[in-house]
Parts: structure tokens; C-alpha cells; sequence
């Protein structure tokens, strides 16, 4: 390939440079956002403007990433300029599938992990082809690539995330002892104090992480600050405590608020400084590569022992990648799923779970339950009281007025300003880490702490906490192999391997952009079941109303999936019985949802003190079974159909024809009725549902005679009566919610719906 090749590979860089800033913002902007969003501390636009300012803050500083892109993970003075090409490309093309994945997946994981182990994984490809061109031994693998380096960061890895959960969660611990859940009567008295503390660890952040690599910063002026700062994170903590103290005492003002924003600022900055070097680190590599060849006299041949050198990195670069930086952060959808993930994980509120149980975290559990359960023997009542009372978020039924946070301002600004605390001590010790698992591991343990992962939901979280765990770990994994594979290609496939792996990139984002389009759609469909815009004196009736309301959706759900469920039956199409089988866990979730907000108007209630209906309660139950039938009906069909079983007769495919309409007709009649909000006579459904169980006794003596002459064999029959009786009760539970309708609602039984003519 001759030089003119490398300027379409410059190019390509160039390009993934661009599209790996925007999957790296969705990724990691869970780091700065979450804390502010969690707590609703402002309005989503104010928050995202003062991230703004931090990221743009942050873009002039260089904190040294672009020295590992050229020579902290291998040597480049022993490759020359194609094998580096080779390399960052591979680089490059594997950073943008791995997170773009992440994102599609809503799991955060660490940008700056996954660059070092592409770059590891990619150096190890080509330095094994050139041992083995040469003849020499594997062990001369330690001549071209640093791999000290490597073990340092996964030292770094296990020690942040010990260090970083526990201390979120002393911190938490304290301060919620400090302030209790009910923090407006107790901030007035210790806030100034300890938000200076929160304060000077913040500004003591932004100096250590940003002060160093700042390009308007002389040497001598850091090594000024470095020298000095103790006695400057003094003197920020008595003005921040001084000026706290006059905002409270003499404006009333809420100081935790200003706290969360300086915070936010604060990450925000050292993402832009930091991590998100990480992407245009490589690209800028290749191009100072590539440049540095062609000014030889053997451009293709001549070894990169330039890249070793000291190169200060261009700040027209870093502002262009800061503005590509801010738009992701304010378009990218993706960005959202992230932090949905984390803010679910450390919900003060009990909500319908994203992650399912799992053996590992039941284990967790019950030897963390028993381990508090005996050192409790060892601590006297009067303490374990005085600690339960200041602890205990029920006692202090007022403390969150709205229900809209994921968690309160203490918790937000604890979450910030140990973060940033054990970010600025590890970088001034020269510890190597990742803000994505700092920020993550300080918001589960201040989590734990604050008893938001309750006996109710602590096997769910702690599944998700693993799960994003294995995920980080699997990040160096996945990187490693896959930057090794996509650099062989590229080494022996020149031309050819370019096209193949920006193909396959192109393909699998469009696949992962379709995949996360689904989801959100079906997030947006779960959405209208959300109770959070009900504030007013009137919200427990509104409520109730609006649980008639989401059950139409439920209703429909079900009747579309069934009806599409049993002439998949009728058929024998596996398929669509597999399409059904998915929609199963969509109704299950839903049902979880409204019966969740079930509870909330029942709360609701006992708070106005208004009467609470004994049969509203009973929409429970009712809810319960109908998701029940539906599941049996579709999960029976389908393993029947899955196994090969008898096809059903052509009597009986008759016969539950009957049965699905007569079923059809009352689920379409109910759900109508929720819709328009008109109450539709109880004596219609029931009429109804007499009719499916007369057709069900005649059917049943036919299925006898089937049986006794063995036409309808075993798995058959159990089959056909499953579905009969799913169906009876089916019908039994939507007349038993229209008469909870009508209970609840009774001027709106004033007006009596004409029932639809009945399908033949």
C-alpha cells in the first residue's frame, strides 16, 4: 500500500474520532448527570447547562491520556508507521462497537479501560507478527509492549471499587445521621459546616484534576498549588462555611442545591479533561504518525521513535471535540438508558425492578442480613434505636413531598463530593482509575447506606451492581481480544480489511440503533402508566381514575397477544407463538407497574384520609390473574407446539374459536368501557360469561367422546381444557373490574354503554 493509502486512513480516524466522542459521552455521562438528575436539584435544562460549561471548562486541560495512545501501553519506536495505522484503527473501530454496545445495553462501563486494553490487545497482535516474521521468541514480546502498565490499571480497577463503595457508604451513613431524611430542620444547624467540607473537596477536585494539565498553567504554577494544598482546601473551607452560614441565616436559601450544581460542574470538567481524551487521543496519535513519516525520507519503512517524544496536544482539537461533546449530551437518547440504569439502582422508592434475582445475589443477601442481624447483639438498644429513628425514611413522612426523586439532595451531594474526594487523593498519588466506576461504586454503597435497598428490592439491585461489575471486567476482556482480531485483519488484509471491519461496524450499529429503538419505544409505552404529574389536592380520585385508564392498555395487550396467540395455536406457528412468548414478560411488567401504583393511591388515600374502597383494593387480585391467564394460554400453546405435540382437531380448532371470540368480545367490551370512562352494565358481561361457560359444557361432553375413542390424546386434552378454563376466568375477572369501575366511579354509571353486537 503506498503513502497515499494512509491519508484515507487518517481520514477514517479521524471519523471515529467523531463517532467515538458521541458513544462515549452516552456512555459516561452518567458520571456528572446522575447526582443532579437523581434529586431533581434544578430543572433538566439548568443541569445540563452547567454540565455544558464543565465539559467546555474542562476540554483545554490534558491530562496525559495522549501520551498512553502513543507510548504508555507499547513502544513505539520498535513499529513503523503502516503497523501503527494498523493499530489505531483496530483501536478505534473496537472502541465504538464495545460502547456503543454498553449504551444499547444501558450499562455504564469505563472509556478509559477499554482504550488502554484495545491498545494491549492490538500492540500484542502486531508485536507477535513481527516476533514471528523474525524468528525470535515469544518472551522478546516484552521488548515492544509495556505491559506493567496494563497491571497497574487493573490493580487501580479493584482497589477504586472497594474503596470507592465504602466510602460512599461511611459518609452516607453519617450524613444521613447527621441530617436525618427531614435534612430542612437540621441544615440550618450543622449545613455550613459540612458544606464546606463538601465544598473544599470540590474545588480541591477541580484543582488537583484540572490544574495539571491545564495549558494555561505553567509547571511552576501547579507545583505552587501541589505544595500548598492543604493550606488552600483550608482557606476554601472556611469561605465556603462562612458564605454558607450568611446564605442560610440570612436568606433562608437551600445549600445543598448549590453544592449538587458545583459538583456536577465539577465531574463534568474532569470527564471533558480526562476521559474523553481517551478518543481523540488514538486519532491524533495516528495523525502525528503519519505526519512525522511522510516528512522521512522512507515513509513506509522508518520506525516511530518520534511518538515518544513530548507532543502538547492542540486546543482548537480539544474545543471542537468539547462542542461534539455538549450536543451528545443534550441529543443523545442512548445517554438516557445509561443513567436509567444507575438512578433505578439507587432509587429511594420501591418500582417495578429492571434486573430479575439471581443466586448469586440471594447469597449476597442473606449473609449480609445475617452478619447485621448477630453484630446487632453487640450495640445497645439505646443506640440501635437512636439510629434507627435518625435512619429510618418513614418517620419522616414529609421530607419528600413530590415522589419525583430518585433520592434527596444529601444523598446527590454526598454522591459528588465523595466521588470527587477519592478522585483527587488517587490522582495526586499517581493511582490510575476510572471516574466511570469511582462515581458508580460511591452512589451504590451511599445506596446501601441509606437503606434504599430494602428487603423488597436488595436482591434486584445487587444483581444489577453485579451485573455492571461483570460487565467493567468483561470491558478489558472484550477489548483486548476483539482489538487483536480487528488488527490481524487489518495487518494481512491491507485495503480489503478496512472495507470488511468499517462494514461490519456499520452493520452492527445499525443493528444495536434498531434494538435500542425498541426498547425505547417500549420504555415510552410503559411510560404512560407513570403516576408522578399527580400532585394536587384531588390526586387519590385522579389516581384511581387513572388506574382504569392504564388498564385499557393492559386490556388491549392482552386481547392483541391472545388473539394472535391461539390462530398461532391453530396453526402450528411456532414463530409467532415465540413473538407472543417475548410479550408474555411486556404484560407480567405492566401488571407489576399498575399494580405498584395500586399501592401508591391506597397510600395516597390513608394520606387525605379518604376512603379507601375494599373492592379498588381487589383490582390487585384481578390484575394478578388476568396476566396469569394470559401467560398460561401463550406459554401452553407454545410448548406445544415447540415439541412437535398432535396439532389440535379440526373440531376442537372449532370449538375454541368459539370460545376465543365469545373472550375477545368481553376483553374488547371492558377495555372500551375503561376507555371512554362510561360504565357498561355488569348483566352484559355476565350474560357474556355465561355464554363461554354454556359452550364450555357442551364442549366438554364432544372432548369426552374425543377422549374415549382416543382421537384427542393426552397432551392434547390437557391442552384444550387449559385454554377453556383460562378463558372462563378470564372473563370472570374483567366483569369483576367492571364492577369495581362502577363502585368507584358511581356517578359515572349514570350513563350505560349500548354493548357492541357480538362477532360471529
Amino acid at each position: 500500500m503506498g503513502p497515499e493509502f494512509y491519508i484515507l486512513a487518517i481520514g477514517i480516524l479521524v471519523f471515529c474520532a467523531v463517532f467515538d466522542l458521541i458513544v462515549g459521552v452516552s456512555n459516561d455521562a452518567v458520571n456528572f448527570l446522575n447526582s443532579s438528575i437523581g434529586s431533581r436539584v434544578a430543572p433538566r435544562h439548568v443541569i445540563m447547562i452547567i454540565a455544558s460549561l464543565g465539559i467546555i471548562a474542562g476540554v483545554t486541560f490534558s491530562s496525559g491520556m495522549m501520551e498512553v495512545a502513543r507510548k504508555g501501553i507499547f513502544h513505539p519506536q520498535f513499529f513503523t508507521m503502516p503497523e501503527l495505522i494498523a493499530i489505531f484503527l483496530a483501536v478505534m473501530l473496537t472502541d465504538i462497537l464495545l460502547l456503543d454496545t454498553f449504551n444499547t445495553l444501558g450499562l455504564p462501563t469505563s472509556t478509559t479501560v477499554s482504550i488502554v486494553f484495545e491498545l494491549l490487545g492490538a500492540a500484542v497482535a502486531l508485536s507477535l507478527i513481527k516476533i514471528l516474521s523474525a524468528g525470535e521468541g515469544l518472551g522478546m514480546i516484552a521488548q515492544y509492549i509495556n505491559s506493567s502498565k496494563a497491571m497497574i490499571i487493573i490493580f487501580g480497577i479493584l482497589l477504586s471499587v472497594i474503596v470507592a463503595f465504602f466510602c460512599g457508604a461511611i459518609v452516607q451513613f453519617a450524613s444521613r445521621l447527621l441530617f436525618t431524611f427531614d435534612y430542612t430542620k437540621t441544615l440550618p444547624r450543622y449545613g455550613a459546616l459540612w458544606g464546606g467540607v463538601a465544598l473544599s473537596s470540590i474545588v480541591f477536585f477541580i484543582l488537583i484534576k484540572g490544574a495539571k494539565g491545564a495549558s494555561f498553567i505553567t509547571p511552576e504554577t501547579y507545583a505552587l498549588i501541589k505544595s500548598n494544598a492543604l493550606q488552600i482546601l483550608f482557606a476554601t473551607f472556611v469561605i465556603s462555611a462562612a458564605t454558607l452560614q450568611i446564605l442560610i441565616t440570612f436568606f433562608r436559601a437551600n445549600i445543598l442545591k448549590p453544592i449538587v450544581l458545583m459538583g456536577t460542574f465539577a465531574l463534568a470538567m474532569a470527564f471533558a479533561a480526562n476521559d474523553l481524551v481517551n478518543f481523540i487521543g488514538v486519532p491524533m496519535a495516528g495523525f502525528h504518525a503519519f505526519k512525522a513519516a511522510m516528512a522521512s525520507a522512507d515513509p513506509l519503512n522508518i520506525t516511530m521513535g518520534v511518538l515518544s517524544q513530548k507532543v502538547e496536544s492542540e486546543t482548537f482539537l480539544l474545543l471542537i471535540a468539547g462542542v461534539i461533546m455538549v450536543f451528545t449530551l443534550w441529543f443523545s437518547k442512548k445517554a438516557r438508558t445509561v443513567s436509567k440504569t444507575e438512578l433505578g439502582l439507587g432509587s429511594q422508592q420501591e418500582d417495578v425492578e429492571t434486573f430479575e434475582s439471581t443466586k448469586v445475589s440471594r447469597v449476597i443477601v442473606r449473609s449480609v442480613d445475617a452478619f447485621f442481624t448477630s453484630g446487632k447483639s453487640y450495640i445497645p438498644f439505646p443506640v440501635r434505636k437512636f439510629v434507627d429513628d435518625r435512619m429510618d425514611p418513614k418517620r419522616y413522612p414529609h421530607s419528600d413531598k413530590t415522589g419525583q426523586q430518585s433520592f434527596d439532595l444529601v444523598r446527590a451531594s454526598v454522591n459528588l463530593m465523595v466521588a470527587s474526594a477519592v478522585i483527587s487523593l488517587a490522582t495526586s498519588m499517581k493511582l490510575p482509575l476510572s471516574t466511570t466506576y469511582i462515581t458508580f461504586m460511591v452512589s451504590m454503597g451511599s445506596s446501601f447506606s441509606d437503606r434504599a435497598w430494602g428487603r423488597e428490592t436488595a436482591v434486584y439491585r445487587i444483581t444489577g451492581v453485579l451485573t455492571v461489575i461483570s460487565g467493567w471486567f468483561l470491558t478489558a476482556l472484550i477489548a483486548f481480544s476483539v482489538a487483536f482480531v480487528f488488527a490481524n485483519i487489518l495487518y494481512f488484509l491491507n485495503g480489503f480489511g478496512v472495507v470488511l471491519l468499517l462494514s461490519l461496524c456499520a452493520f452492527m450499529i445499525i443493528r444495536s440503533h434498531r434494538l435500542h429503538g425498541k426498547r425505547s419505544e417500549e420504555s415510552e409505552q410503559s411510560a404512560v402508566f407513570n403516576l408522578h404529574k399527580i400532585t394536587d389536592a384531588t390526586r387519590a380520585r385522579e389516581a384511581r381514575e387513572r388506574t382504569f385508564e392504564h388498564l385499557t392498555h393492559l386490556l388491549k395487550e392482552i386481547r392483541e397477544s391472545l388473539d394472535i396467540g391461539f390462530d398461532a395455536l391453530f396453526w402450528k406457528e411456532i414463530d409467532t407463538l415465540r413473538v407472543q412468548r417475548k410479550k408474555v414478560k411486556k404484560v407480567q411488567q405492566w401488571s407489576n407497574i399498575i399494580i405498584a401504583n395500586i399501592f401508591k393511591v391506597l397510600r395516597m388515600q390513608q394520606k387525605e384520609h379518604a376512603i379507601t374502597s375494599y373492592k379498588y383494593a381487589q383490582t390487585i387480585r384481578r390484575i394478578q390473574k388476568l396476566s396469569d391467564g394470559h401467560r398460561d394460554i401463550i406459554n401452553r400453546s407454545y410448548v406445544h407446539v415447540s415439541n412437535n405435540h398432535t396439532g389440535l382437531l379440526d373440531e376442537q380448532i372449532v370449538e375454541l374459536k368459539s370460545i376465543k371470540n365469545a373472550l375477545m368480545h368481553i376483553l374488547s367490551l371492558v377495555e372500551n368501557a375503561f376507555a371512554q370512562k362510561e360504565a357498561l352494565h355488569p348483566d352484559i358481561i355476565a350474560k357474556e360469561l355465561q355464554d363461554i361457560r354454556d359452550l364450555a359444557n357442551q364442549f366438554n361432553y364432544n372432548q369426552i367422546e374425543r377422549i374415549q375413542d382416543d382421537s384427542s390424546k393426552t397432551r392434547l386434552s390437557i391442552l384444550f381444557y387449559a385454554l377453556v378454563g383460562n378463558a372462563i376466568m378470564m372473563g370472570k375477572q374483567n366483569l369483576k373490574l367492571l364492577e369495581i369501575f362502577q363502585e368507584s366511579f358511581p356517578t359515572q354509571g349514570s350513563r350505560i354503554m349500548d354493548a357492541p353486537p357480538k362477532p360471529a
